[in-house]
């Protein structure tokens, strides 16, 4: 039976949790210590987490090795991790420091097959893609990159088969124009994402309520 599920987000700057709002990375403001937030969702009994180092790919490093010990240490639930990921070394190190699964977003895009060898290493339950989408001034879906920083020329619905076709498990795809607004999903782009490929997908972006949660599942 398909089970819905709710994963936190949790955005990483200096290995402490910030918010950002539309991926303005330079006005994100810093709201904790990681540990405490796993300890806090580990009472709440969240079904996954998510970590994402917010400035891995900019500066050219990957999301602490560290610090994903850590949380291996102490969440009772799965958790995916995601920020500079470039190569197989660093995801069988992150795989075996207790990460479930990791989440690549812009060597998807600048390395071609990337998707594919991890796919062939580690199987796709355990490579999720992340896709960060926002509309240029034609209301085109535009697929983004390093954090947001950057507009690729891909189309949209050729990347999500390309995605689909090299192998990944799950598909993670954040609203740039949503991020941090507390304006609830971008239902729309739910569905288009949904009409345009087969494997399961995870929304990010604007919730603020469970009501969110009741629009988003009943669509």
């Amino acid at each position: 039976m398909f089970r819905r599920r709710k994963i936190p987000v949790l955005l990483l700057k200096n290995q402490g949790l910030v918010k950002t709002n539309k991926f303005d990375k330079k006005n994100a403001k810093y709201i904790g210590d990681p540990m405490n937030a796993v300890k806090i969702f580990n009472d709440l009994r969240a079904d996954e987490l998510v970590f994402l180092d917010i400035d891995a790919s900019i500066n050219n490093t990957t999301i602490s090795f560290d610090l994903v010990k850590n949380i291996a240490d102490e969440a009772y639930m799965p958790f995916a991790v995601g920020g500079g990921i470039k190569n197989i070394k660093q995801v069988e190190t992150l795989l075996k420091l207790g990460a479930e699964r990791v989440i690549i977003n812009t060597n998807a895009i600048m390395k071609k097959n990337f998707i594919r060898e991890l796919v062939d290493e580690f199987g796709s339950s355990s490579v999720i893609v992340s896709i960060d989408v926002k509309r240029n001034l034609f209301g085109t879906y535009k697929v983004h990159y390093n954090c947001g920083t950057k507009r690729s020329d891909l189309n949209i619905v050729d990347y999500l088969k390309y995605v689909e076709n090299q192998g990944a498990g799950e598909l993670f795809f954040q609203s740039i124009s949503n991020d941090g607004t507390y304006k609830g999903y971008d239902l729309d782009l739910v569905n288009f994402i949904s009409d345009n490929t087969t494997i399961p997908i995870v929304p990010c972006g604007g919730c603020s309520s469970f009501d969110d949660f009741k629009d988003l599942v009943s669509i």
